[in-house]
């Protein structure tokens, strides 16, 4: 199989929750640029459906879009079916979902640490679940989770005890479903991000302060990443190219977990 075929993702239909929007969005533009069908995950609708024209318009791809909850079980079982239903196989189910909620640890409250760790793990956890027993079916399947470099380190000077323990999570999910589902011919990995600059945080970086110098000064290459540069990834371990890839964690930070 030659490199290109390796990469090819023709015929594959892949699933990206949080999708409408920000890093999720950039990842289904690359899976669909690469041949994927899409479906687009989503609790914003309006967002999923202007996400889906794009990629319909651009890339020539088929494209399902789903307002649904990662956190509900019924809901995690209703992606499954439609997509199954609309495209007769799951190929990709990136988790990219997630919300980050800052707190001190003695005054975060109940509420926001369930929060965080119902979309961030349980969310992950249930769409991987309901999408894996189809891959187990299927007999072949990539799960791409996003976690965070947070899942290894401890962010400064921001408190975000949720999060950080939430992607922690997420790596070992990864890890202990790789390991259960390899015999199956499914590949479970994860991407993990450092500070990206999106949509929804540009205006931060542009603004700037003590807090961005901080974080930049502490990554090597001295900027934030932008959501593209996650798409060569997302591809690589959607595609054959990393058939031998499994319970990998991919680290994108700009080299901030090297020091």
């Amino acid at each position: 199989m030659g490199i290109r075929e390796q990469f090819s993702l023709a015929n594959y239909a892949s699933i990206v929750t949080g999708g409408a929007v920000g890093l999720g969005k950039s990842m289904a533009e690359g899976l669909a640029e690469m041949g994927s069908d899409i479906v687009i995950v989503d609790l914003n609708a309006a967002k999923a459906d202007e996400a889906a024209r794009e990629l319909r318009e651009r890339y020539g791809v088929r494209v399902l879009t789903i307002e649904a909850n990662v956190c509900d079980p019924n809901d995690a079982e209703r992606v499954r079916e439609e997509t199954v239903r609309a495209f007769g196989r799951i190929d990709v189910l990136i988790n990219n979902a997630g919300i980050v909620r800052n707190a001190k640890a003695e005054d975060m409250t109940y509420e926001d640490w369930t929060a965080v760790m119902d979309v961030n793990l349980n969310g992950v956890f249930l769409m991987s679940q309901a999408v894996g027993r189809e891959m187990i079916r299927q007999r072949r399947g990539s799960i791409i989770n996003i976690s965070s470099m947070s899942g290894t380190i401890v962010n400064t000077p921001q408190n975000q005890i949720a999060y950080n323990v939430s992607k922690a999570g997420v790596i070992s999910l990864t890890k202990t479903l790789a390991a259960e589902w390899a015999p199956h011919g499914i590949r479970v990995n994860t991407i993990a991000p450092g500070y990206m600059k999106t949509e929804l945080t540009e205006k931060f970086f542009r603004t700037g302060g003590e807090l961005i110098e901080r974080w930049m000064s502490m990554t090597p290459m001295g900027r934030p990443g932008m959501p593209h540069e996650l798409q060569g990834i997302a591809v690589y371990l959607a595609s054959e190219a990393s058939s031998f890839a499994t319970g990998g964690v991919f680290s994108v930070d700009g080299g901030y977990t090297v020091w």
